[in-house]
């Protein structure tokens, strides 16, 4: 299961729930351009880079607003990055606190978060300046509601860190608020994509339980 609240997870929510297949990856390069061009897919330009001809970004309002596209390539150093990488021999979900209750009652329905099934939990996280890593509370939070909702589905045996992450989105009265005044909240709200935040934090609008397959986030059956 992978989080990143601001922004990929929560912009593969807003996609899927459109309708839209969203290829993970972790670069908008040349082999990007390549991968739509094999998928017949639209590719994600840069938050800034948007323009009628290329309305579809890492943004979640952006992604709002554009045109429906049936196939999306989305590129990103974190979450997608993290996706791609993980789906060889994995089923990976993405989660965000949009669908959190429904991946962890869909992980629940499917036997998921056991000691025969364990589940991963990938809080993506962000980086500073310098490269190196920042934990992030958004994802802290969007992995620990989803932890929360598998407990109450049946999940056992969970790890001290789910535990936590569970019992910090508990004690958060307004998480809408606590990602607004976080670091990556205060940083897109300044760079004037404070849209996104507010998209991001919308907590469980979104019944959709993407899953990485054949390349590409799906809404599950």
């Amino acid at each position: 299961m992978v989080v990143d609240v601001l922004s990929f997870t929560t912009s593969v929510t807003v996609a899927v729930d459109a309708g839209t297949q969203v290829f993970p990856y972790p670069w908008r390069d040349e082999s990007a351009v390549g991968l739509a061009e094999q998928v017949d897919a639209a590719l994600a330009v840069g938050r800034r880079a948007v323009t009628d001809a290329s309305p579809w970004s890492l943004s979640p309002a952006a992604l709002r607003r554009a045109p429906f596209t049936p196939r999306l390539v989305l590129p990103s150093p974190n979450g997608s990055a993290i996706a791609a990488s993980a789906a060889e021999g994995s089923i990976v979900v993405a989660a965000s606190l949009r669908n959190a209750s429904a991946v962890g009652r869909w992980l629940g329905a499917h036997g998921h978060g056991t000691i025969e099934h364990p589940v991963g939990v990938i809080a993506a996280g962000e980086r500073w300046p310098d490269g190196s890593l920042r934990p992030a509370l958004e994802d802290m939070l969007g992995a620990g509601a989803v932890v929360a909702a598998l407990l109450e589905c049946g999940g056992e045996v969970p790890s001290s860190e789910a535990v936590m992450a569970a019992a910090v989105f508990a004690g958060t009265p307004d998480p809408r608020a606590a990602v607004a005044s976080s670091s990556s909240g205060r940083e897109l709200g300044a760079a004037g994509f404070a849209d996104d935040v507010a998209i991001a934090t919308e907590v469980d609008v979104s019944s959709v339980v993407p899953v990485l397959t054949n390349g590409a986030f799906v809404g599950a059956g």
